[in-house]
């Protein structure tokens, strides 16, 4: 599946614009000062998910290469690797990004047994420093969740940001 900037549908508005200046200066220096946890850590500072994190391509699968956990808690087992054809990130490689408060509610996923598990899930694609699809930077959660207008511009700069860290 290859990705491009015409593969998005209708892009939310807050993508398209600049996020918070104070925000991307602080998610900036956290990946220069400490590579790309303390960035997530930075980044996820901003939203109320307990999750931030990294989702890397290989074939079929989803690896996750980081996760920034608020409580601090070892990586849950079933998140280590994901098919992709169960996963939510692939209606993000699909549409160019995926955002849902409630995935119990959501019809879009009701092909995953992720569904209701994870409940909110927020994510763009991520492009490697070539400009090929590396895989998805996501804010996920096990309850509800919304994210805001700025966060999401936040998500999208850091996406932006990554592939220098990769």
């Amino acid at each position: 599946m290859l990705f491009s900037p015409s593969t998005f549908h209708s892009l939310p508005p807050a993508l398209l614009r600049e996020p918070p200046s104070a925000r991307t200066q602080a998610i900036a220096q956290a990946f220069s000062a400490g590579g790309v946890d303390a960035g997530l850590r930075a980044m996820n500072a901003g939203v109320a998910h307990r999750y931030s994190g990294i989702f890397a391509l290989d074939g079929e699968l989803l690896r996750n290469t980081h996760m920034f956990d608020k409580l601090g808690e070892v990586k849950p087992e079933a998140l280590e690797v994901v098919v992709l054809k169960d996963s939510f990130c692939q209606i993000v490689l699909r549409e160019g990004f995926f955002l849902t408060d409630n995935t119990q509610q959501d019809r879009r996923l009701d092909y995953s047994p992720f569904q209701g598990v994870v409940m909110s899930y927020h994510g763009v694609p991520l492009l490697n420093d070539r400009g090929d699809l590396h895989g998805t930077l996501c804010h996920f959660d096990l309850v509800e969740q919304t994210i805001s207008d700025e966060e999401l511009a936040c998500l999208q700069f850091t996406a932006k940001l990554v592939p220098s860290y990769l």
